[in-house]
């Protein structure tokens, strides 16, 4: 990223390992002034991510920036309003002058974030777009990350909920990209993330009760009970 340190941001964040990723380069290069997290009730939305959404708050108070949580239904395209809303309020209550995503390969997402950046007259940064998504998994193991699965949404994929990423799981993950045809970080909605502890955490989170349950597509998720 090639920004001004003193550039005002906020991070749309959800506690996942792309929104942590970016997270950490948007502290590296701008001046984050807020964290944005959007808590839908539709658990399908296009746009957010949802299993354990309601801890990213917590998350939030061990990164020790201040945060905006923005409730919505979750309905298509109309819960891009809602995003405007909390954009808005991170423009006029902390100044930003930017925000930063952790969008990977998501068109959809990247350009409806891009739209209302434009209207907003605000710079829109996604740190990780197209970058290798191995190499991004194994950057998350470089900078001290710990992150759970906590939600797995594809065929074959079962056995790696509640697995920590390390480096057997690259290379389980590495394995059914080739077999399965998936996306190795789940850019493709095939499993979902949880950050316990990153570098710049003030101290690690640890679940302390959780339950697992299955949707109605099959997917199974981790519901964090209790975490401190």
């Amino acid at each position: 990223m090639s920004i001004s340190p003193k550039l005002k941001t906020a991070v749309l964040f959800s506690g996942g390992k792309d929104s942590g990723l970016a997270l950490s380069y948007a502290l590296e290069h701008t001046d984050v002034k807020c964290l944005i997290i959007m808590v839908s009730q539709n658990l399908e939305s296009y746009m957010f991510h949802t299993p354990n959404i309601k801890w990213a708050q917590v998350q939030a108070k061990a990164i020790g920036i201040p945060f905006i949580i923005q409730e919505t239904k979750g309905v298509k395209e109309k819960e891009l309003k809602d995003l405007e809303k909390a954009i808005k309020l991170a423009k006029t209550k902390y100044k930003i002058q930017g925000i930063v995503t952790g969008a990977i390969e998501s068109v959809y997402q990247a350009s409806r974030v891009q739209t209302i950046t434009n209207d907003l007259d605000l710079e829109c940064f996604n740190p990780l777009w197209q970058c290798d998504q191995i190499e991004l998994l194994k950057e998350l193991l470089d900078k001290k990350f710990e992150i759970i699965i906590i939600g797995v949404f594809g065929y074959g994929l079962e056995k790696l909920i509640g697995k920590t990423i390390d480096r057997v799981f690259i290379e389980e993950v590495k394995f059914l990209k080739d077999r399965l045809k998936i996306n190795p970080a789940g850019e493709g909605g095939e499993f979902e993330s949880f950050m316990l502890n990153a570098p710049y955490y003030t101290k690690r989170l640890e679940i302390i009760k959780s339950t697992m349950t299955v949707d109605k597509e099959g997917g199974k998720i981790m519901i964090i009970e209790e975490l401190k």
